[in-house]
């Protein structure tokens, strides 16, 4: 015998459980009949490749006990069991960290269900018991094992006898308190209707002894109560009924329960796809982001069934990246139980399902931005991050399928907009997508390119995620419609008769450009007069691919190599500061050095990029003021 301590964070969920806040306490039979079910849904696949497990499917089952006298409540199943090193390593030890990030950021919310999210399901027992005991042995073993807990004080595991294998889970239901009634879980009518509101889709039989009043043979008004033994779920897969027959809380708790979410999906896509290849499929956009989303941990991937028996957890080849959030499962009797992942990798089926997988997922996400706006910009805040890395990853091989799938915010509108919908209401004469890019909307708003685009009456998109103008340069164009930075220096706005005004300014004072140049050291491109400021005195534009924002971009990922934009200060011909530079050319050469530090500071501060040195700025400005 083993006697064993939780381990920190362990102990602290441990803690959560015992003295749980959470009104819906039922979900713990949910998760204690799940692991149930996929300890069964083990033991089968396992025996397909393992001549040494003889198991029918028809045998296998989970059953229910419920001792009122011994206030206990026993879960059985004949699933592939514990040994001890599992029993130590699932139940000692809580799966994943984070459980209590999470509970801390949701204090405040009513009834948030963070059990399975984080690999707490079997400490949901201490919801509602104070003693845990957990029998269990593994096929090919003569030894069992019992892991039983009070709570947070620890564990113990010991050799047991068990005859058959399998996992028997026998909890001690509290005392009733002010409160909360724990003897409603006690009740056979009460677990009758928790089963049959999360587990009715359940593919094995849950049995339980029922009450029923029979007449006794031989009298005609004398009854007496019987037990027997019957099974309380459907076992039908939820994903095989009529959908017109399936309710939207049905839909919802299968999410909940098979893919250990806490809230209700945004959008549920069922199918049953008839034809060369049969098979259905039950698909899900979650309501958020999974919190490993982006990182190295994360799997895509839907559940893959053999007419309904898991023969995948995470099919990979059934989702591209670009919708990997969505999660589900696809059932097809075509499929053989025993393919291997290999051969999964060069089916045709399986391609094809695939295909028809992502082009239904597209369609339905079409539909959804053209009938329901404001749910699809709620999906889109989520997961248009994801949408847009799919249009730009791989060259922009699946540009086409994404492109009008992406909203960007417009300063007209004043709100997220469609490429389509832009080019709609594009003038007449406009052959470009005017766009910029910044941290927020507020401070590309003011930027002083964008003014001018606006007093003119064009539409700006605005572009906030880094990842944007990596996209558009990728898309090229929309609906033969190039795009145009408005941060660019070839914003072409001008009349020819402003063209040659201002050609003709840049070159009489092209020497005093060049001396400005030199006192920046050659930091920018190019210095001229411009015509593109309406009230600003300057501004910094790029030349090149590189634009400012993907200069930050680029320099802000690992192991970058310092990347610089091409930049042009800009200085606007019609303000007074431009008279000022070529009195001080002509009067002051030292002082149009330190002028031109500080225009140039200014123009980097407005488009957010770091100034180098600014006491020396800082200094100069002061020294002017006192001046």
């Amino acid at each position: 015998m083993s006697n064993k301590q939780f381990k920190a964070e362990s102990k602290r969920v441990l803690d959560l459980m015992i003295n749980s806040i959470y009104t819906n306490k039922e979900i713990f039979l949910r998760e204690l009949i799940s692991n149930a079910s996929d300890a069964m849904d083990k033991l089968y696949f396992r025996s397909l490749t393992d001549n040494t497990i003889n198991v029918k499917r028809e045998d296998l089952k989970i059953k229910i006990d419920i001792d009122k006298e011994n206030r206990t409540l026993t879960i059985t199943d004949n699933g592939c069991g514990m040994n001890e090193e599992e029993l130590d390593k699932n139940l000692g030890t809580i799966a994943k960290s984070g459980s209590l990030k999470f509970k801390k950021e949701n204090e405040k919310a009513e009834n948030v269900d963070i059990i399975g999210q984080f690999g707490v399901g079997f400490y949901s027992a201490f919801m509602v018991s104070d003693f845990v005991k957990v029998e269990s042995r593994t096929p090919n073993s003569e030894k069992a094992y019992c892991w039983s807990s009070k709570g947070v004080e620890g564990y113990k595991i010991e050799e047991c006898t068990k005859d058959d294998i399998g996992t028997k889970i026998t909890l001690h239901i509290k005392e009733d308190s002010e409160e909360e009634n724990y003897s409603q879980f006690l009740d056979s009518y009460k677990i009758q209707d928790i089963i049959k509101k999360y587990s009715d889709y359940i593919h094995y039989p849950i049995q339980m002894e029922v009450e029923h009043k029979k007449k006794k043979e031989g009298t005609e008004n004398e009854y007496e109560t019987v037990k027997e033994l019957e099974t309380i779920n459907s076992m039908i897969p939820i994903w095989k009924k009529d959908k017109k027959k399936v309710t939207e809380e049905e839909y919802d708790n299968f999410f909940k329960d098979k893919f250990h979410d806490y809230e209700k999906p945004l959008k549920v896509i069922h199918t049953s796809v008839e034809g060369q290849y049969k098979y259905t499929s039950l698909l899900y956009i979650p309501a958020h982001l999974p919190y490993d989303y982006y990182t190295k941990d994360y799997e895509k991937g839907l559940q893959l069934y053999a007419n309904g028996v898991l023969i995948m957890e995470k099919c990979e080849d059934l989702l591209p990246d670009y919708f990997g959030f969505v999660k589900g499962l696809v059932d097809s009797e075509d499929l053989s139980l025993n393919i291997s992942r290999e051969m999964l990798q060069h089916d045709r089926q399986l391609r094809v399902i695939a295909k028809n997988i992502e082009n239904k997922i597209r369609t339905e996400l079409e539909k959804m931005l053209k009938e329901d706006r404001e749910k699809y910009e709620q999906f889109f805040k989520t997961f248009g991050l994801q949408l847009k890395y799919g249009t730009y990853n791989d060259y922009g091989v699946n540009k086409e399928k994404l492109q009008d799938l992406l909203l960007f915010y417009s300063s007209t509108e004043k709100k997220l907009v469609t490429l389509k919908e832009y080019v709609e209401r594009m003038k007449e004469e406009q052959k470009v997508i005017y766009y910029a890019s910044g941290e927020t909307v507020d401070k590309i708003d003011l930027l002083p390119q964008v003014e001018l685009l606006k007093d003119k009456g064009y539409e700006v998109l605005y572009l906030t995620d880094n990842v944007d103008e990596f996209v558009l340069q990728v898309l090229m164009n929309y609906d033969v419609k190039t795009f145009q930075n408005a941060c660019s220096e070839n914003l072409d706005l001008d009349s020819e008769e402003e063209k040659e005004e201002l050609k003709k300014a840049n070159e009489e004072n092209k020497e005093m450009f060049k001396t400005m140049k030199e006192d920046l050291n050659n930091e920018v491109q190019d210095i001229r007069f411009t015509h593109r400021l309406k009230n600003h005195p300057v501004c910094l534009t790029s030349e090149g691919v590189i634009s400012v924002e993907m200069e930050k971009t680029l320099n802000a990922m690992p192991n970058s190599q310092g990347i610089k934009a091409q930049t042009v200060l800009e200085i606007n011909e019609k303000h007074p500061i431009a008279n000022k530079l070529k009195e001080l050319y002509k009067e002051d050469k030292e002082k149009l050095k330190n002028y031109t530090k500080i225009l140039y500071a200014q123009a980097r501060l407005i488009e957010g990029l770091n100034i180098e040195n600014p006491t020396e700025i800082s200094n100069l400005v002061c020294e002017i003021l006192s001046k």
